[in-house]
C-alpha cells in the first residue's frame, strides 16, 4: 500500500503535515509493505530535502498512491477522482462554506475519511491537535495581557521554533499577583495547563480561587461541573453534564467576579448553557479583562468572541457596553485573544505529535482489516454516497439545501 502525503494548498498557508520525516521512517520500518511519497511543497514546516535525506520519495506522483493523507481541506480542483482521502473536511456539522467540497468527493467518487471522526471504541479521538492549541492559546493569552496592559511584549508564537522556545520565553516575564481561570481538562485544558505549569505558577482549588488573594499570580483549571448546576438542584457531575447538558444553567459568573485572565480550553456542545453572556460582562462587579478564547464559538457560549482573530492580529476588544469591536487597549474594552487556528503557530511540534498517534492508531487498521472499525467510523463516503454513520447530512449535500440556507 502506498501512502501518499498531500501538499497543503488551503488559505491561509498551513506548515503541518501528518508524518515528519522521522515518523515515516518508522512507518517504513514497522510495516514492510507500505510505501511513502511526499508531494513537493514549499511551505511545509519539514522541507523536501528532510524527506530526502531520510531516505523517503519526493514526487508528483499522488494518482500512484493508494491513500492520500493531509491536514486540511483539499481544494475541489485539486481532488483526485476515485482515490482514499484523510484529512480534516469541516463538514460533519452541516459547515455551509464547505458544502460543495463534500458535493465534489461525492461526485467523484471519493472515499473519504475524516480526521475528526477517527475514534476508538468507546468514542475518544485518537487523532487531534488540541494539545498544542492549548499549548499556544494559553501562550498568547498571557501575551495578550501584557500587550493590554502594556506591561511587557511576548514574540509572537510564530516566530519561535518550539514549545521550549515558548516557554522560555514565558519564564523571562514577571506576572502581577493575578488570578488566571481555565476551563477544560481536555486535550486543549490540559495543553494549556502544561504552560502555566511549565512558568512555575502556583495551582489553587476552585474554593481558594473563589475567596482568598494572593501574594502571587494563581491558576485555577475547572470542568464543566464546577461552572455548570443542575436546574433541579440534584448534584451533578462531569459525566452527567455531557449526558444531560440542557439540565444544566451556567454557574460561572462567581468565577468572573474573581478572575484577570480567562483561558477557554473547554468543549462546547450545542444545547450547553453558554458561560458568558452579553448581560455578565456588563455587570458592574465582571472583572474578567482578558480572554483567551482558545475553543473559539463565534457568537456562542462567551459572548465577547463575535469573530475569529488571526495569527498576523490576533488580539481585539470588546466593549461590554456596545457590544461592539473597539481597540483591545480601550479602558473599558475585554482584550479577546480568539484565533481558529493556534496549532499552526506551532506546526513542528504539532506535526510530531500528531504524527505519533496516527501511526499508533490508524495505520495499522490497514493492515489488520481494521478489527477496532476505526476506518470504518472514520469513513464519510464511499460510492459516491454518504456512508450510514454521515446519513444524517443528506439533506446539507442535496441542490435544494442550499435554497433553504
Amino acid at each position: 500500500m502506498t501512502f501518499g502525503i498531500i501538499r497543503e494548498r488551503k488559505n491561509p498557508p498551513d506548515r503541518r503535515v501528518v508524518f515528519s520525516p522521522e515518523t515515516c521512517g518508522k512507518l517504513l520500518a514497522k510495516f514492510n509493505k507500505a510505501q511513502i511519497i511526499v508531494e513537493p511543497s514549499p511551505i511545509r514546516v519539514f522541507s523536501d530535502a528532510d524527506y530526502k535525506d531520510a531516505g523517503i520519495e519526493v514526487a508528483n506522483k499522488m494518482e500512484e498512491c493508494d491513500v492520500l493523507i493531509g491536514v486540511k481541506e483539499v481544494p475541489i480542483d485539486n481532488l483526485i477522482p476515485n482515490k482514499r482521502y484523510i484529512f480534516f473536511s469541516h463538514t460533519i456539522k452541516r459547515q455551509p462554506y464547505n458544502r460543495t467540497l463534500l458535493q465534489a468527493i461525492l461526485a467523484k467518487g471519493i472515499e473519504l475519511y475524516d480526521h475528526e471522526v477517527i475514534t476508538g471504541t468507546k468514542g475518544q479521538r485518537l487523532v487531534a491537535f488540541g494539545k498544542y492549541a492549548g499549548i499556544v492559546g494559553a501562550y498568547n493569552g498571557i501575551r495578550a495581557y501584557g500587550l493590554k496592559f502594556d506591561l511587557f511584549q511576548l514574540p509572537k508564537a510564530e516566530t519561535l521554533a518550539d514549545q521550549k522556545e515558548l516557554i522560555s520565553e514565558l519564564r523571562k516575564i514577571k506576572l502581577p499577583n493575578i488570578k488566571i481561570l481555565l476551563t477544560g481538562r481536555g486535550r486543549v485544558g490540559n495543553g494549556a495547563e502544561e504552560m502555566l505549569k511549565a512558568m512555575g505558577l502556583k495551582k489553587v482549588n476552585a474554593t481558594d480561587f473563589l475567596n482568598k488573594e494572593f501574594t502571587q499570580p494563581v491558576y485555577c483549571q475547572i470542568d464543566a461541573s464546577k461552572y455548570n448546576k443542575r436546574t433541579d438542584g440534584i448534584v451533578g457531575s462531569r459525566a452527567d453534564f455531557f449526558e444531560n447538558p440542557k439540565e444544566y444553567t451556567s454557574n460561572f459568573f462567581r468565577f468572573a467576579r474573581v478572575t484577570d485572565l480567562y483561558i477557554a480550553g473547554h468543549f462546547y456542545d450545542e444545547g450547553a448553557p453558554y458561560l458568558l453572556t452579553k448581560e455578565d460582562v456588563r455587570q458592574k462587579d465582571f472583572k474578567i479583562k482578558v480572554i483567551a478564547d482558545i475553543s473559539c464559538d463565534i457568537n456562542g457560549p462567551i459572548a465577547p468572541t463575535i469573530r475569529a482573530s488571526t495569527i498576523a492580529d490576533p488580539v481585539y476588544g470588546y466593549d461590554p457596553i456596545t457590544g461592539s469591536e473597539v481597540h483591545f487597549k480601550d479602558p473599558n474594552a475585554i482584550a479577546v485573544m480568539a484565533v481558529d487556528n493556534l496549532p499552526c503557530e506551532l506546526p513542528r511540534d504539532a506535526s510530531v505529535g500528531f504524527g505519533k498517534s496516527f501511526l499508533k492508531y490508524v495505520i495499522p487498521a490497514f493492515y489488520n482489516g481494521d478489527e477496532d472499525g476505526i476506518l470504518e467510523r472514520a469513513r464519510m463516503t464511499k460510492d459516491g454516497k454518504l456512508t450510514k454513520r454521515f446519513a444524517y447530512l443528506q439533506d446539507y449535500i442535496e441542490p435544494k439545501s442550499i435554497a433553504s440556507q
